[in-house]
């Protein structure tokens, strides 16, 4: 019995005591196998039955026979019936500390994804509303190592599964080549790559994301090769922090989330840590921004200038041109108009991680007595004193976007970035 005893304080900081069972037993329809499998071990460990523990631990390891974490927790168990245990891992020297650190995290990270998963009426605050193209969308929340998948539900959010994730070695907030930091930021994926032209090492597939992004590249960052990707074969998975940058899923994980992706349309947002908002909240954000965007566009139909240029900040840059040089233009080319019509639909409205701005695209069709023509545009929406504004506004970036281009969207970004931080220090110093 003390031993029993000695081997439930060991796993003290893991099991999270009660509330564990009451989590496990509501969702036992939508987790992960392995995962499942785990809770029920430390379930046993918790209600002192090791005997039972040490039953689930080798069926889990006949299952998943390169599940690391499972060999130590028996090693544990094993180990628990000749002595007490001082630590979780209670291994002996010849065993790397690191990689024993590492699994012990990984323990952590597992266990309080099942502990303490939002309410189901909660949504992340980043996803106001998918067009209809996107059907799913990616949220990775890197204090807590997972990615959830959410589905879309008439433009909102709903949660569909989430799975644990490793990342970069060094954590998070990537600025340059080879510092081993996985980026946090808004992307899509834009290649699949097969299991066949791999490498090994990076499991049954893996899917590039677009890093360094036009809003990275503003911010001078650079690298290349951030992917979503699996594991060895005889890796089932991986410590919280042990990548060069990439977002690395279990083998069966990746081949779940592939389900789910599509090139160029699904959205990829990594961020320090979720932020969980009501579906309410959510909804009435999104209509307020939604009411902002229709504002502008009627505004823009009726060639009235002053309330055309009013939805734009004084801070805002695009196409190279800053807020005057842009109304300079907007006022030349609008006194040639006699009419304006301008559609707007497949409307797409992200917020950035750890950015002050909704990142909204659409496709726009724009008509006038002496021109038309349709595009994927691109704007930077942000929320000062309550009121909407116009940050940035260019073409959505593509695969084939010129190369003038893309310096004219990098030149503006770093100017309406510039504009982003000197507003947050005047918060700061009024606040």
């Amino acid at each position: 019995m003390r031993r029993a005893v000695a081997l439930r304080f060991v796993f003290a900081t893991v099991l999270a005591c009660a509330p564990f069972a009451r989590t496990l037993a509501q969702t036992e329809r939508d987790r992960d196998p392995l995962e499942l499998d785990l809770s029920g071990v430390l379930q046993a460990i918790q209600l002192n039955r090791l005997g039972l523990a040490l039953q689930r631990v080798n069926a889990l390891l006949t299952a998943h026979p390169t599940f690391r974490l499972g060999y130590l927790i028996r090693g544990d168990l094993l180990l628990a019936r000749t002595r007490p245990l001082q630590t979780f891992g209670d291994v002996s020297n010849a065993v790397p500390r690191d990689k024993v650190e590492g699994l012990r995290a990984e323990a952590l990270a597992r266990l309080h994804a099942l502990r303490d998963r939002p309410s189901s009426n909660m949504m992340p605050q980043y996803v106001l509303q998918l067009s209809p193209e996107q059907k799913y969308a990616l949220v990775v929340d890197s204090h807590g190592s997972r990615l959830y998948v959410f589905r879309n539900v008439g433009g909102l959010p709903q949660y569909v599964a989430d799975y644990y994730v490793t990342l970069g070695k060094r954590g998070m907030d990537k600025t340059r080549e080879g510092d081993q930091k996985t980026p946090v930021g808004l992307y899509h994926v834009t290649a699949n790559l097969p299991q066949q032209k791999l490498a090994e090492y990076y499991g049954v597939g893996a899917f590039p994301l677009n890093y360094p992004n036009a809003w990275d590249r503003s911010l001078g960052r650079n690298g290349h090769g951030i992917w979503l990707h699996g594991t060895p074969p005889d890796t089932y998975s991986r410590p919280p922090r042990a990548s060069d940058g990439c977002v690395v899923l279990a083998n069966p994980d990746l081949e779940s989330v592939a389900r789910f992706v599509r090139i160029d349309l699904t959205p990829v947002i990594i961020s320090d840590q979720i932020d969980w908002t009501t579906a309410a909240s959510l909804e009435a954000e999104r209509r307020s921004l939604a009411a902002a965007i229709e504002a502008w566009r009627a505004d823009w139909e009726s060639r009235n200038v002053g309330r055309y240029l009013s939805h734009y900040s004084r801070s805002f840059h695009g196409d190279g041109q800053d807020f005057a040089q842009w109304a300079a233009r907007k006022r030349l080319i609008n006194s040639a108009k006699t009419w304006i019509k301008v559609g707007i639909s497949d409307v797409s409205m992200l917020r950035y991680p750890r950015e002050p701005f909704v990142v909204v695209s659409f496709e726009q069709n724009y008509r006038s007595n002496n021109l038309s023509n349709v595009m994927r545009k691109k704007q930077y929406w942000v929320k000062r004193g309550g009121t909407w504004k116009i940050l940035y506004e260019g073409a959505a970036d593509s695969g084939t976007t010129p190369l003038k281009e893309q310096h004219d969207t990098t030149r503006s970004l770093q100017a309406a970035g510039d504009a982003v931080r000197r507003g947050h220090r005047v918060h700061r110093l009024g606040s």
